[in-house]
């Protein structure tokens, strides 16, 4: 049986613009994202997170974000004259969100909510998700950081949310160092526990395994496959879309409306900001560490010392007595 086969019952979530904006501070133009719908929905692809929908009150904004870090209603609808066939999904974070700023779904251009949570925080997630869900969304739970999480802690998260009406659940590989064993033995924990869920995944790049660890969840039943085009994402981002669009070649999918993409707009834009494999997000990557460390490492003037960074991480009372 080819892979093809196994995968027919796959949806495409692109977060180009949500999870890219982590790069670049959201400094996305209308005519950028506007082109990714077009091109996004043209390729066949279901689903585009168009930014978060948090709120700046409960955040330490600065003013300087671009408009997709706290997406605005109205703002939406200028953006995107026209719905198609792809619909639009926006990110919150638990404790982020003023729940007063979404609107009910008949109101809003968002289909989909997803809410990101640890796995600490699932009950204020399901009472989010509850809430969206109630006012006519589809609805998801991200679980972050999952290869931190305790066995009895997730069957606990797992336990609650399959009591709920969230539609999906996320399998989340926030730091990049899972590989296709360990998704096969979470969407296996997963199936199990959540009989009546549909399942996500979402997968970084930091040790080249991002595709590989989509494919193999998908190959097991997983509908929801994040991605974004150019693999764009924090650190050393994420799957990328048009390879999900290469490989699982569902008729409706065509992968030359967003190579149109790329070349328009993504080259130059990997040019200006940074993302993608790199020895420090290698490394955190390996030692199951968030990449903030990588990325303050990549901002600073010892960006390309990487066996240094190597031993801060590994042995930081070495290093620190240096």
């Amino acid at each position: 049986m080819t892979v093809h086969s196994k995968t027919n019952h796959c949806k495409i979530v692109d977060c180009t613009v949500r999870d890219g904006g982590l790069v670049n501070n959201w400094d996305f133009s209308v005519e950028f994202v506007q082109d990714l719908y077009e091109s996004l929905n043209a390729a066949g692809v279901e689903y585009m997170e168009i930014g978060y929908k948090n709120s700046p009150k409960l955040l330490k904004s600065e003013g300087k974000e671009g408009p997709w870090r706290f997406l605005n209603d109205d703002f939406l609808r200028k953006v995107i004259g026209e719905k198609k066939r792809t619909k639009l999904s926006a990110l919150v974070d638990v404790g982020r969100v003023d729940e007063n700023d979404v609107l009910e779904r008949s109101e809003s251009m968002l289909d989909l909510i997803r809410v990101a949570c640890y796995a600490r925080d699932t009950a204020k997630a399901i009472e989010l998700g509850t809430l969206f869900h109630k006012r006519g969304y589809e609805t998801t739970i991200n679980i972050m950081a999952l290869s931190g999480v305790m066995d009895n802690e997730l069957n606990e998260s797992l336990a609650m949310i399959n009591d709920s009406p969230i539609d999906v659940v996320y399998i989340v590989d926030s730091y990049g160092s899972l590989d296709p064993d360990d998704i096969r033995y979470l969407v296996d924990k997963f199936s199990r526990t959540l009989k009546n869920k549909r399942l996500g995944v979402h997968t970084h790049n930091n040790l080249q395994l991002a595709f590989a660890n989509t494919l193999a969840a998908a190959q097991l039943g997983v509908e929801l496959l994040d991605a974004s085009v150019f693999g764009m994402g924090r650190a050393a981002g994420n799957t990328p879309t048009e390879l999900l669009l290469a490989k699982l070649t569902r008729p409706e999918y065509s992968l030359r409306p967003v190579l149109g993409m790329i070349e328009k707009h993504m080259v130059k834009l990997r040019e200006k900001e940074e993302w993608g494999y790199l020895i420090p997000d290698m490394i955190t990557g390996t030692l199951d560490e968030h990449p903030r460390s990588a990325m303050g490492w990549r901002a600073s003037d010892k960006r390309d010392l990487f066996t240094e960074f190597y031993d801060k991480m590994t042995t930081p009372e070495v290093y620190q007595s240096k």
